[in-house]
C-alpha cells in the first residue's frame, strides 16, 4: 500500500497540517500509524466527514428526486436548465428541447443539421457534474473535488484524446479570456489552494463571497478548457452548502455576467445584480414546486 505525509494529505484536501495530524492522532483516518514523529496515512485515505450538516429542503428535494428517478420536479428542471444554459453559453449548439431530449430518453430527439458530438457528450457529463454535486454538496469542497468535475465534464471528448489536455488535472499550458491573463500552469496549483483555504476561513459564506470566489476561480482558469461550466457548477454547490438560494445564468443574461465578471473589484453591483436577477428566477421555481428556502 502506498502512503503519504500529513503535509501531502493536507495539500490533497485543502486543509492544515495541524489538522491533518489531529485527525491521525484521534484515530479518524484508518489506516494510518507513526515512524518516529512521521505519520503515515493511507494514500487513498478520504477526508474524516464532520458532524452531521442541515439539508435545506432544496437539497433533500433534489436528492430525493435524484434517488427515485422522479420526472418532472425541481430535480428535473435543475439538471436542464444549468446543463443547457451553462453549456450554451460555451457555445454548445443543441436546443433546451434537444438538451431535455438527451436527459428524459438518452436520445437527440429530431435534428436538421448537423451536431456535434462533443456538445452531446458534454451535455451528458454535464448531468453527472450536476449529479456529483448533490451526493457532495455539504462536503468540503476540496482540489479533488474540483479536479473529479473537470474530470467527468470532459471524460470521451475530443479534448479527452489529446495528450496535452489533462483531463481532470490542472492545464498545462498558459491560456487567457480573452486579452486577460491567467494563472501560469505552475501557479495554479498554488493559487486554487490559497482560494479554498481564504474561503472556508470565512465562518458564515454571504453572496458576495462566493461571487468573490468564482471571480477569482475564473482568473485563476485553472483548467485547458470548462473553466465557465465548473466555476457555475461549484457556486450552485456553494449555495447549496451555505442555504443560499442558487441561480442559473440565462442566455439573456450572459452579456451582463461577463461584464460582471470583468468588473469585480471595482464595480461590484455589476455582477451582483444580475446574479440576484438569476437568484429571483430560481426563487420563482422554488414557489412553483413549494420548496421553502
Amino acid at each position: 500500500m502506498e502512503y503519504i505525509s500529513a503535509s501531502q494529505f493536507a495539500q490533497k484536501y485543502g486543509i492544515s497540517e495541524r489538522t491533518a495530524r489531529n485527525y491521525c492522532a484521534k484515530g479518524k483516518i484508518e489506516g494510518t500509524f507513526l515512524t518516529g514523529k512521521t505519520w503515515n496515512i493511507p494514500a487513498e485515505a478520504a477526508l474524516p466527514k464532520r458532524g452531521k450538516k442541515k439539508v435545506s429542503p432544496l437539497l433533500s428535494a433534489l436528492r430525493d428526486q435524484k434517488d427515485t428517478g422522479m420526472k418532472g420536479g425541481i430535480y428535473h428542471r435543475v439538471q436542464i436548465d444549468l446543463t443547457y444554459n451553462s453549456n450554451h453559453i460555451e457555445g454548445s449548439r443543441l436546443t433546451k428541447e434537444q438538451t431535455r431530449f438527451i436527459f428524459e430518453t438518452s436520445t437527440l430527439g429530431v435534428t436538421t443539421e448537423n451536431t456535434r458530438i462533443d456538445d452531446i457528450m458534454e451535455t451528458v457529463n454535464h448531468f453527472r457534474c450536476i449529479d456529483y454535486v448533490i451526493d457532495h454538496a455539504t462536503d468540503k469542497i476540496t482540489e479533488a473535488h474540483v479536479k473529479q468535475l473537470h474530470l467527468l465534464l470532459k471524460t470521451n471528448t475530443s479534448d479527452s484524446k489529446k495528450s496535452w489536455f489533462a483531463v481532470g488535472d490542472y492545464k498545462r499550458l498558459a491560456n487567457s479570456v480573452g486579452e486577460e491573463e491567467t494563472a501560469r500552469p505552475e501557479e495554479v496549483h498554488k493559487q486554487m489552494k490559497a482560494l479554498l483555504l481564504s474561503y472556508y476561513s470565512i465562518e458564515c459564506p454571504d453572496f458576495d463571497a462566493l461571487l468573490d470566489f468564482h471571480v477569482r476561480f475564473e482568473r485563476i482558469h485553472p483548467f485547458q478548457d470548462g473553466n465557465g461550466r465548473i466555476g457555475r457548477l461549484l457556486l450552485f454547490w456553494q449555495c447549496l452548502q451555505t442555504g443560499i438560494v442558487p441561480f442559473i445564468i440565462t442566455e439573456d443574461l450572459r452579456l451582463f455576467y461577463y461584464r460582471g465578471i470583468q468588473n469585480w473589484g471595482k464595480i461590484n453591483g455589476y455582477l451582483r445584480d444580475t446574479c440576484l436577477t438569476a437568484q429571483d428566477g430560481f426563487k420563482a421555481l422554488l414557489d412553483y414546486f413549494g420548496i421553502k428556502q
